[in-house]
């Protein structure tokens, strides 16, 4: 069954099983994010963190858009006076608490420009749409880049490819945003949330207590360096084992046939 809740402001919500779909939806405005689509993404990934039936989430674009970036008028005089995250969301950029431990997917077509890269460098797997373009405009509007591309952006291609576009606001397309690692996979137009639901539908099918030690470790080694991360790896797999998703996904082995998993 579906569950559609369209008209919460400024992102829309569809449960399709144990997926979460998150629409970004201004498409009026390019899907540009000023401040009260900036708290309803941050309150839809808080209720995707809180729904334990969920087990991924796809954010994508409603409209030809993925997102033209910050409303600047907006959200100029709010940033000056602070603009923080409702107590019951989750930050969408990663970038302070509370963050998420739960996997997203990111389908990205048309433009994504500025804080679109940086939501999508904070996702696990990012398909893009071959009409797809990005740009990291920021330094052109007299600001910097504060969603994690700094940092993101550079791990991911490389300090000169990160600079060469972050310095300049130059545009980029699909196929260099795939050559820079930033994507996964560049699709035919249109088809971009067709095929990260594929991937969303298959982590799905994981057990989610695997998928979420899995996430830990990882952003963990990504924040604190390898060794903080190595050294927790006993204990997690020590918890893993205790778990009935283990005896459920050992039993599926011996019986061929597809896990069931719980999440217990």
């Amino acid at each position: 069954m579906s569950e559609l809740n369209s008209g919460a402001g400024r992102v829309s919500r569809e449960k399709r099983g144990a997926v979460f779909l998150i629409g970004l939806d201004r498409a009026g405005k390019r899907n540009a994010f000023d401040s009260a689509m900036i708290t309803d993404l941050s309150l839809a990934l808080g209720e995707y963190e809180r729904d334990d039936d969920l087990r991924c989430a796809v954010i994508f674009g409603h409209g030809d858009v993925f997102t033209a970036g910050l409303d600047l008028m907006e959200l100029a005089p709010k940033l000056m006076s602070g603009f923080g995250y409702p107590d019951n969301g989750v930050d969408p950029w990663g970038v302070e608490p509370p963050r998420r431990t739960k996997p997203v997917v990111v389908a990205v077509q048309g433009e994504c420009w500025t804080a679109g890269i940086e939501l999508m460098l904070n996702a696990d797997i990012v398909v893009a749409s071959e009409d797809a373009r990005f740009a990291q405009v920021e330094v052109l509007r007299g600001i910097a880049p504060v969603g994690g591309a700094t940092a993101r952006f550079v791990q991911a291609a490389g300090w000169h490819n990160a600079m060469l576009y972050m310095l300049t606001g130059e545009a980029f397309t699909a196929e260099r945003a795939l050559s820079m690692r930033l994507v996964n996979e560049v699709v035919a137009t249109g088809e971009a949330l067709q095929r990260a639901l594929v991937y969303a539908e298959r982590i799905a099918k994981a057990a989610p207590l695997g998928v979420k030690a899995t996430l830990q470790s990882a952003f963990k080694a990504r924040d604190e360096g390898e060794a903080a991360a190595l050294s927790q790896l006993n204990n997690t797999l020590l918890g893993l084992m205790k778990t009935q998703d283990v005896q459920e996904g050992i039993a599926a082995m011996v019986q061929k046939r597809e896990p069931q998993f719980r999440g217990h």
